[in-house]
């Protein structure tokens, strides 16, 4: 009786722990755009990630210290797309592919379907650290109206500027090497250069 019921205890123990971790283990394609999954809220400059064993999301700790960015605010909501992974052995940093979506704050945990409209593409430590830039699928939530690439490299050129300035420098300086921008064709490839098998 007594093993029943540690081995039902166990097992329960297991199912939540699954269930914890699936929500967040999606593929990347939505019905209609990309999905990605918020850790950091526009405008905060606590490092945030989630914990790929238990799906929490936990401030990123250096040198045993809670992480906080020593540079303006993170200037939109930073997360990752699930279901994607950049495999060391093809030059990336082993993460999830990184994205950032120009919007109004939402909060972490959120997941939400997304328009790409452009890459950076960032070396950070000899590692191949992409950034893919989007704005929201559903247009009445965008702050500005870049729908593509174009968009933001003639109307919104500053802000284009101001994104690669912040990945520039929210490390410190002579941190990142900026290897350029990419359209948002390039930034769908990425996204299927790099999805997980299943």
């Amino acid at each position: 009786m007594k093993n029943t019921l540690s081995l039902l205890l166990l097992t329960a123990l297991l199912f939540f722990s699954c269930q914890q971790t699936s929500k967040f283990n999606l593929p990347p394609f939505g019905e209609s755009g990309i999905r990605m999954v918020v850790e950091i809220p526009a405008g905060t400059n606590h490092k945030i990630e989630m914990d790929k064993a238990s799906g929490e999301f936990k401030n990123d700790l250096e040198n045993g210290q809670i992480r906080i960015v020593d540079f303006l605010p993170y200037p939109g909501n930073y997360g990752f797309i699930p279901g994607t992974r950049m495999d060391k052995e093809k030059g990336g940093d082993g993460d999830a592919l990184d994205i950032l979506l120009i919007s109004e704050s939402l909060p972490t945990g959120t997941v939400v379907e997304v328009q790409p409209i452009a890459t950076l593409l960032l070396k950070d430590g000899g590692e191949l650290d992409t950034k893919i830039i989007a704005v929201p699928l559903d247009s009445a939530k965008r702050v500005f109206h870049a729908a593509n690439f174009s968009d933001l490299m003639i109307t919104y050129q500053p802000a284009r500027r101001m994104i690669e300035d912040w990945f520039m420098n929210y490390k410190g300086p002579g941190k990142m090497e900026l290897l350029g921008w990419r359209d948002e064709k390039h930034a769908l490839s990425e996204i299927k250069k790099w999805m997980i098998a299943k």
